[in-house]
């Protein structure tokens, strides 16, 4: 038995986190059996990477170095998180995932396109969600958001220019467009009930 995988992604402060456990809470009530996760982490060493990453100055590493832990960190929580339950036939929802890499050190830091899947074939075997949510926000409102919400403490990726999130968002885009049938695109200013139903229609398919 094989399950499925589904991935939320988007920049900051798009209402990701909030929208996994609504969802996940829908494919529950619904009798099916839901593992969620974020990235990075989801192991305890994928989160000791996390901690690295996401504490310390901007200047702290280079996009070059950033792409080489999210790496190590997903190869740790693909192996022992999420093959183990897809192989189980459970629904995998994720936080984040190869895409966030693709548009955060790609499309803000310029890492290349092709060396962030080598590396991704390299430590995870090249694995591709299923579906993929990407919540859009224009990149100031959604740093706005984050910013509110974490009270001004933001970590290392959130407190990242508007520039460069406005570049992660373009790339984000441009994946979508790029992977038409894997990535469904939703508007990320409208109510939360509203994202979540949009959201469960994007994946009906993969229940049946």
């Amino acid at each position: 038995m094989t399950g499925k995988f589904v991935t939320f992604e988007g920049g900051e402060g798009v209402g990701k986190s909030t929208q996994v456990a609504r969802v996940a809470e829908a494919l529950r009530s619904a009798g099916l059996t839901v593992v969620t996760t974020r990235e990075p982490g989801g192991t305890s060493g994928a989160e000791a990477i996390r901690s690295l990453l996401m504490t310390g100055s901007d200047d702290k590493w280079n996009a070059q170095t950033e792409a080489l832990l999210f790496a190590a960190a997903r190869a740790d929580h693909v192996a022992k998180v999420i093959r183990p339950a897809l192989a189980r036939g459970d629904f995998v929802i994720c936080d984040r995932f190869l895409d966030s890499t693709r548009a955060y050190q790609g499309g803000g830091g310029g890492v290349s396109d092709k060396d962030i899947l080598a590396l991704h074939l390299i430590g995870s075997e090249g694995l591709i969600p299923d579906r993929t949510i990407l919540l859009d926000l224009p990149a100031d409102q959604g740093a706005t958001r984050a910013e509110l919400r974490s009270g001004g403490a933001q970590d290392r990726m959130g407190s990242k220019s508007v520039a460069y999130l406005e570049a992660v968002r373009s790339r984000f885009l441009a994946i979508a467009a790029e992977a038409s049938s894997r990535v469904v695109v939703i508007d990320a200013s409208q109510s939360v009930e509203a994202i979540t139903d949009q959201s469960l229609a994007a994946i009906r398919d993969l229940l049946s």
